[in-house]
């Protein structure tokens, strides 16, 4: 919420005391800045609202606000009633344009807010297995929980970004088996690759490595030289997804490790809790989870037949461990086949005696690459699936993080490389930085006038509409980290653009015949730069000068 609407909030508060000695707060007041400019700047519903409490015609209602209604605390030139009660608002354009003096005072925390009273919210996303390289998924559910952990953290919440590594089960052990297949290979022994292992040349590749470095130290197939397969995968693939991470700006703050979680005994402990709370029960060789008991269609198998736990386990203690640290909210990014399964972690999650409503889950839908309406393979290493790397050497990273984080991320999307490469305005990531860059080129050329000490000349109507809308960027930030909806900074970034071209166009921001103006304008020009670059930076792309 930024100062003109709180300040237009409050004097409608004290009105409404005034005129009805009805009492409000702020949430109870909707402001909203109307679609036709000929409307005003604000607009409210509030007669319509106190209709209900009042029993009156709202158009009276609003008559009396009106007239109850202090214009100077809230710097209103002018208020009308239209239609059925609305009170439209024309605020006084100095009070517009004290954002510009906000901005430049504030830099790059212009858009931070407070608005997440240091909820402390562990977000946890990608979390792909140490098993090979970071796919279109991952990208997608990256660019996504990175830009939603930096939205959260402009609006003063308390975030742990957080990665899970599945190093444990079925899916490592065919991993180091896989290695140490292509181990013996290089060595020219007899070897045999699992059915269900890692053929992919990474994994030679690694095993190669490994075989130049240790010769036959490791070439006895047993358990002990399993175990240093299965760490040494673990840690090269590990190694490689945090080098594609980082180059995808993704970083986090906590590693956790699932074998770790087991070592630590943490799995005993959760399943000892449930068993404690009579929510466990043995029946044909199995032990069951009373899952129905919380909205689940049917009981789940924690440990099968043969004792070896189902994938549900660890991932009950890893999610209680979470609870254990303090958080007041887990949010998990999820691949699309992943939706069954929350009714099963909302349900551990209660069991182990906290609210459902502590984990929220957002499901990230499939990709396609498509070009010239066809989808496209591309890979060069695996031959099925593009990798976060390839992607990012094919059209930037500025595009892939822009392009993943445009659309919500519970809807399927066609990743579009014609369009991702295309240097115009019908590339969206290229608009904005195109928009950044052009007001970098006139700051630029710009004469040294003397720094402007008021606006009070800023008075065209794209002047205004730009002011507002930058007025808006605090608001748009706060509703985006809250919905983790990214996507609407991506929305605001088009808008901004389009009214710095729409002001640019209309007003001439350098004319040595009239220096005060010229310094009025390209500060509200560098409000603006300031104000797409902080944008740009909370969806991890490069606010670029120069084009």
């Amino acid at each position: 919420m930024n100062q003109i609407e709180i300040n237009l909030k409050q004097a409608l508060i004290d009105a409404a005391k005034k005129a009805f000695e009805v009492e409000l707060v702020l949430n109870d007041v909707v402001i909203e800045i109307p679609k036709d400019k000929s409307h005003g700047d604000y607009s409210t519903n509030l007669a319509m609202q106190l209709t209900r409490t009042l029993k009156r015609n709202p158009r009276m209602i609003a008559d009396e606000l009106l007239n109850a209604l202090d214009y100077e605390s809230a710097a209103i030139e002018n208020c009308e009633i239209a239609g059925p009660g609305f009170l439209n608002f024309k605020i006084k354009n100095t009070s517009l344009a004290q954002v510009i003096t906000k901005v430049l005072t504030e830099g790059d925390a212009y858009g931070h807010n407070d608005s997440g009273n240091h909820e402390k919210v562990n977000v946890e996303y990608v979390s792909a297995n140490p098993t090979g390289d970071l796919h279109l998924g991952h990208a997608r559910g990256a660019a996504w929980g990175d830009s939603i952990t930096r939205l959260m953290k402009a609006s003063g919440y308390d975030v742990t970004r957080e990665y899970y590594v599945n190093d444990a089960g079925n899916q490592i052990i065919n991993l180091g088996k896989s290695l140490q297949a292509r181990y013996r290979e290089y060595l020219g022994l007899p070897f045999v690759l699992p059915e269900d292992g890692y053929h992919g040349p990474d994994v030679k590749n690694i095993a190669i490595e490994l075989a130049k470095e240790y010769k036959e130290k490791y070439a006895e197939e047993t358990a002990e030289n399993l175990k240093f397969f299965k760490e040494k995968g673990i840690e090269f693939e590990l190694a490689k997804i945090k080098r594609d991470l980082d180059y995808f700006r993704v970083h986090f703050d906590v590693w956790s490790s699932e074998q770790k979680i087991r070592d630590d005994g943490k799995v005993e402990i959760a399943l000892d809790v449930l068993a404690e709370k009579g929510l466990t029960y043995e029946s044909e060789g199995a032990l069951w989870f009373k899952t129905t008991e919380f909205g689940d269609d049917k009981d789940r198998v924690l440990r099968k037949t043969d004792g070896s736990y189902t994938y549900l386990v660890p991932d009950i203690a890893y999610h209680k461990d979470k609870l254990d640290r303090g958080f007041d909210l887990l949010v998990d990014l999820l691949g699309a086949d992943h939706h069954g399964y929350i009714p099963r972690l909302k349900a551990s999650i209660q069991a182990l005696g906290n609210n459902p409503d502590k984990l929220q889950v957002d499901i990230i839908q499939m990709v396609r690459l498509v070009e010239n309406g066809e989808e496209v393979k591309m890979s060069k290493r695996l031959g099925n699936a593009v990798t976060i790397r390839e992607l990012c050497d094919e059209v930037g990273v500025d595009a892939v993080r822009y392009f993943f984080v445009q659309r919500a991320v519970d809807t399927h999307f066609d990743f579009d490389l014609a369009l991702a490469r295309k240097q115009s305005n019908d590339n969206p990531v290229y608009y904005a930085q195109y928009a950044h860059a052009r007001i970098c080129s006139i700051l630029r050329q710009a004469p040294d006038f003397k720094e402007a000490t008021n606006y009070e000349l800023l008075t065209h109507e794209k002047e205004i509409s730009l002011m507002k809308y930058i007025n808006e960027f605090t608001n748009v930030v706060s509703d985006a980290a809250r919905t983790r909806a990214p996507h609407k900074v991506c929305n605001y970034i088009q808008k901004l653009a389009q009214h710095f071209h729409s002001f640019y166009n209309a007003c001439k921001v350098i004319d040595p015949e009239n220096e005060e103006l010229s310094a009025q304008r390209l500060a509200l020009l560098k409000a603006t730069r300031i104000t797409l670059k902080n944008a740009l930076y909370l969806i991890g792309v490069d606010a670029i000068e120069k084009m």
